[in-house]
């Protein structure tokens, strides 16, 4: 009787030992199969070269807070066409980035109360408060009004269905959502901490959570197009249901409000400075604030012209991750001899390059990540040699490595900060593109696997 108790305590262990072992070299292959995706990632021609370090706003170290600054706050505006244009910063520089400075003073917090005794600078942070407010309400309205439409009985058959409920409003609902459980409650509980604020705001943009304000801009020209067709409609619908804005201003207001963001802090960083604050982590906090908005504002701008590119036959933009940005070059593709003015669209999973005609965008060629290496011709003597950035490409043919070829485009820049700042945007993506494709690459049991597993056996050990 004991030896046939021993006999099954035996293999209760060498099951568990088996499985632990088993799940043991699992996660020995999978840190394997890391390092040789790294090795193999380091022989690819996935390159950029001549990446340039950040510097931080040259206004912290160049402007005292006792010096006001001399320039009135630039305005910006949204066109008749909800077209944002280009925000014209206090901040702009070619070495202004949006790295945090690691001094002492910005680790510990300073004093705010000298910044609400400023009654401008009061009133700038209560209108950026209230305005957020005023815009979640009128999105909620705007949503209440037009969200149900396929709820309507006389909706014509052109506006009927998912699709085009999708096609009208685009993801208006998303930036709803964002602003409502985020952007505005972090306002209101950040009321009486600024750098709370800024930074709590500023981590949003780095999570990419306002993309979604480039889908929606993506989407703007189909959505344009529906109303006008449906034009008739729409408008004894407004009638019917007592709006006096309509579905029109309804849907301009997110561009409106992004662009009203950058704005107010421009405002409050020239009131900061006129007044003589020194709360240098606020600033710091606030400059980064404003870098990021802009960005994003930029991106919005150039995410318009995506609808407008034409002959893409059988590539689907919308299958190629999130766009970053568009660059316009002078460009010459060698193969070809061919030299046009071509507008780089940036995507996560490639490259697609168009060529501009008068108000046209005819698409050319696309290359994923994994396939290009981008160089500078730092070793020319031209004076140019700063402005232009060397493609190239190694491309399979009929799904075997023998036949391969090497394409080669050279683009040209009107400015050299173009380039630097092309490039900087280049090496994010393409750091991008390596971690996802790292990830594919990856084989690794997920831990509640492993749980269940060892749970298993100790059921089945109890059983027994």
């Amino acid at each position: 009787m004991e030896l046939a108790l021993f006999t099954l305590n035996l293999f209760d262990v060498v099951s568990v030992v088996l499985t632990f072992l088993v799940i043991f070299l699992v996660q020995i292959l999978n840190v394997y199969l890391h390092i040789l995706d790294d090795n193999a990632d380091n022989g690819k021609s996935i390159d950029v070269v001549d990446r340039a370090p950040a510097k931080e706003c040259p206004l912290l170290e160049s402007q005292s807070p006792s010096s006001p600054i001399a320039t009135t706050p630039p305005k910006s505006q949204t066109t008749g066409n909800g077209k944002l244009e280009k925000q014209i910063s206090l901040l702009d520089s070619d070495s202004h980035e949006d790295e945090d400075t690691l001094s002492l003073e910005n680790l510990f917090p300073c004093d705010q109360t000298e910044i609400y005794a400023s009654k401008k600078i009061s009133f700038i942070i209560d209108e950026l408060i209230q305005t957020e407010v005023n815009y979640v309400n009128n999105l909620k309205k705007g949503m209440l009004n037009y969200g149900q439409l396929k709820d309507v009985e006389d909706l014509p058959e052109a506006l009927n269905g998912e699709t085009k409920q999708k096609m009208l409003l685009g993801n208006i609902a998303e930036i709803l959502e964002l602003h409502e459980k985020e952007i505005l409650p972090l306002m209101l509980r950040n009321q009486r901490d600024l750098k709370g604020l800024f930074d709590e705001f500023a981590a949003h943009f780095e999570k990419n959570s306002f993309y979604c304000y480039v889908s929606f801009t993506m989407g703007k020209k189909s959505s344009m197009q529906l109303r006008q067709d449906n034009r008739l409609w729409l408008q004894t619908y407004q009638t019917q249901i007592k709006d006096k804005l309509g579905i029109d201003s309804f849907l301009v207001q997110p561009i409106q409000r992004l662009t009203r963001y950058p704005l107010l802090l421009q405002q409050f960083i020239s009131e900061f400075y006129k007044s003589g604050i020194s709360c240098k982590p606020v600033l710091t906090a606030v400059c980064k604030l404003e870098t990021r908005m802009r960005r994003a504002l930029d991106v919005v701008n150039q995410a318009e012209e995506i609808p407008n590119i034409e002959e893409l036959n059988e590539l689907d933009l919308l299958q190629l991750g999130n766009f970053r940005r568009a660059t316009e070059f002078d460009a010459q593709h060698f193969p070809t001899r061919k030299k046009y003015r071509s507008k780089v669209f940036l995507f996560d999973r490639c490259l697609v390059c168009t060529e501009v005609r008068k108000k046209r965008l005819a698409y050319r060629q696309h290359y994923n990540w994994e396939h290009v290496e981008l160089q500078r011709p730092l070793d020319s003597v031209s004076s140019n040699a700063n402005k232009i950035i060397n493609l190239l490409v190694k491309q399979e043919e009929g799904g075997s490595s023998v036949g391969s070829k090497r394409e080669e485009f050279s683009f040209t820049a009107a400015e050299a900060s173009v380039v630097k700042q092309w490039l900087q945007a280049t090496h994010k993506i393409i750091e991008i593109a390596r971690n996802e494709h790292a990830r594919r690459n990856t084989f690794s049991l997920p831990m509640d696997l492993v749980l269940g597993v060892v749970l298993a056996i100790w059921l089945i050990w109890q059983y027994l």
